[in-house]
Formats: structure tokens, sequence, C-alpha cells
């Protein structure tokens, strides 16, 4: 599901005319007015939701740090939210250079944290109550299906396809393609071993109890974790770790909703050619910071966001439409694989209507 998709919507890219335009730009190119409105719609939806969740579990993680770890009563929500937001934007102000720098040295340090975590919890693995019971066959199918949004959400890095598709594309203008699905392929391997076997340790170690605590917490696991385990390095490195990687994980959301919704302002004024007028970056910055702040402050469940909003509105963008591109852009047809395009569609498909399914729970 990882690589497949992510495949697909950079070969979308690629195909553009021009090699520097965004994914926007390509929709605009390939597909009619009509359609350019709902997919510049669902790509902006399937992005913005996101950042105020990141925001949500920012304040949730300081909040639980400073009540849980240092033993104080936390500020008042609504001040934690602003200071926050303040904070994740202003960082945005900066280059983008220079924050795709800083973001991209936090890769690294982040997945050996999380290794080492989770060779750190293997030891409170509980084989016997990880494998009490065994679902039957509809309820283990009807579990995996409502899990989609939420796994289609975890791997989703597909904000960050259209820049990665150019920077290849200027790097290797003789083999892009090739060179794109390597490395996306090399990309997709490393998240699914270090993300899945985090989930696993997590898993193996903590009890139906504990995820409903956390869930009802709003916080990370690994605040939860701090909480749970009497380990002074995990209790305070854990918070830690969680901020850097949502607010990271922020920062390359940010610019795929500030560029959707300036997308979708000039779309609507008719002036899709024109450079984005800074009256208009102010207006959606602005935007954007009470947005943001507000969500922080409501705190609406993290994961209500992504099962309803998130997961299906990427999997529209991520699953779906690359694929009825490659059956309706001619330079795609050389992409065509029956067997593989059509797994793809299927889990866009089940993923949107796991909504319908939840809703009738």
């Amino acid at each position: 599901m990882v690589y497949l998709s992510h495949r697909n919507l950079a070969r979308f890219v690629n195909s553009a005319s021009h090699p520097q335009m965004d994914i926007t730009s390509v929709v605009a190119e390939h597909f009619s007015s009509r359609w350019v409105w709902i997919i510049a719609f669902l790509y902006v939806f399937s992005i913005y939701p996101v950042c105020l969740a990141y925001c949500v579990g920012l304040t949730n993680t300081f909040n639980s740090f400073v009540e849980h770890q240092l033993h104080l009563t936390p500020p008042p929500r609504f001040v934690v939210a602003i200071i926050i937001t303040a904070l994740l934007m202003g960082v945005m102000q900066l280059s983008e250079v220079l924050v795709t720098k800083i973001c991209s040295l936090f890769v690294y340090p982040l997945c050996v944290i999380l290794l080492l975590f989770s060779v750190y919890l293997i030891p409170q693995w509980d084989w016997d109550a990880a494998l009490a019971r065994t679902p039957d066959a509809w309820e283990f199918t009807k579990v995996i299906w409502l899990t989609l949004p939420v796994l289609v959400f975890a791997f989703n890095h597909s904000p960050v396809i259209s820049t990665f598709a150019q920077s290849v594309q200027r790097e290797y203008p003789q083999n892009a393609s090739a060179k794109s699905d390597s490395l996306e392929f090399k990309a997709a391997i490393l998240m699914f071993i270090f993300t899945m076997f985090f989930v696993l340790s997590c898993t193996m170690c903590m009890s139906g109890d504990d995820f409903v605590k956390a869930r009802d917490a709003n916080i990370p696991i690994l605040s939860y974790f701090a909480i749970k385990l009497d380990n002074p390095l995990i209790v305070y490195l854990g918070p830690l770790v969680a901020c850097f990687a949502i607010s990271s994980s922020f920062f390359g959301f940010y610019y795929g909703a500030f560029e959707g919704l300036c997308g979708l302002v000039q779309k609507s004024r008719g002036l899709t050619d024109m450079p984005t007028p800074r009256a208009l970056r102010i207006g959606v910055t602005a935007f954007m910071f009470v947005t943001v702040a507000l969500a922080g402050y409501l705190n609406p469940s993290v994961l209500g966001f992504i099962e309803d909003l998130g997961g299906p509105f990427s999997a529209a963008i991520l699953f779906i439409m690359p694929v009825i591109a490659i059956y309706r852009v001619k330079s795609l047809a050389k992409y065509r694989n029956l067997w593989q395009d059509g797994f793809v569609m299927l889990m866009g498909v089940m993923t949107i209507l796991s909504i319908i399914v939840k809703m009738f729970e």
C-alpha cells in the first residue's frame, strides 16, 4: 500500500509538461476545470486537518509532561495552545530550505530512538495477554478494514511527494522515473520496518485498558509510556521525542496545507497563473494560526481527526486519483498494471467506505 500508492503519485507529478509544476498544477494540466476544483479541495482537506491534530497532540503532550513529570499545575490551555502555535508557525516563516534541513537532521536520530525504545520494551512483552483471544474471520476482517484510515495516515507522506518528484527530475533528468521509484521503495521499506516494529513492541506490552486510557487522554503513546513506566530516561525522553516527531511532521504538512489553501483562493478568483499575492499569503497564515490554535484549545480527538478526515481524504488523493490518471493520461499509459492498480484502487475505496461502516456500528 505504501510503496505503490506513493510511487503512483510521484509518477503523476513527473508527468507534467514542465518539471517544476506542483501537484495542483499537474492536476489542472491533465483534468477538466471541474475535476481540478474537486481534487484541489480533497488535497487541501487531506492535509489541513492533520495540522490541527498535530497542535492538539503537542498541547496535550506539554500539559501531560507538566502534570505528571514535573508535578505542577499546567498553564491555562488556551495559553499553551497559542504559544505552541506561535512557535510552530514562527519556525515556518524561516527559509524553506533551512526548515527542510533542520527536519532532515531529526530523521535518523528519531529512527534510532524509536528502535532503541522498541527493543527496550521487548522484556515487557506479555505473550499470554497478546495471544489470549483469537478473533474469527469476520471480526478480523472488520478490524483491518476499520484500521485502514489510520494505516493510510500513519505512512502518508504525500505532501512532500511533489517536492520530492521535482528534486529527482532536477538531479536525474535522464532516468527520473526509475530513480524516483527506487528511492520511494527504500523509503517505504525503512518506514515499514521502524514503524511496525515500534507498533508491535508497544502492542505486546499494553493491555486493552492502556489503549483506551491513552486515547481518552488524547496523548501520544510515548507520553503515555512516560506516565506508565518507572524509568527516569523514558519519563523525560518520551515526551521530548514525541514533541520532535510531531513538530517535524507538522512542518511538512503545513507547507502542503498553506500552498493548497492559497491555490484554492486563487482558483476561486481566476488567478491560477499568477504568483501568490502577499496579502493572500498573510491572510492564509492568519487563518492557519487562528484555526490551529483553536484546535489545540478545544482538544478534539486526534484519532477522530485521522479516522474521519485525514485517512479518507488522503486515500482519495493518494490511492484513487493517481490510478485514474494512469488510465486517463496518455503519457502515463506505460505504467498501467491491472493487478497493482486494482489493488491500490481497492484499498482507496475500502478506506473511504470504512467511514460508512463506522457510522452504522
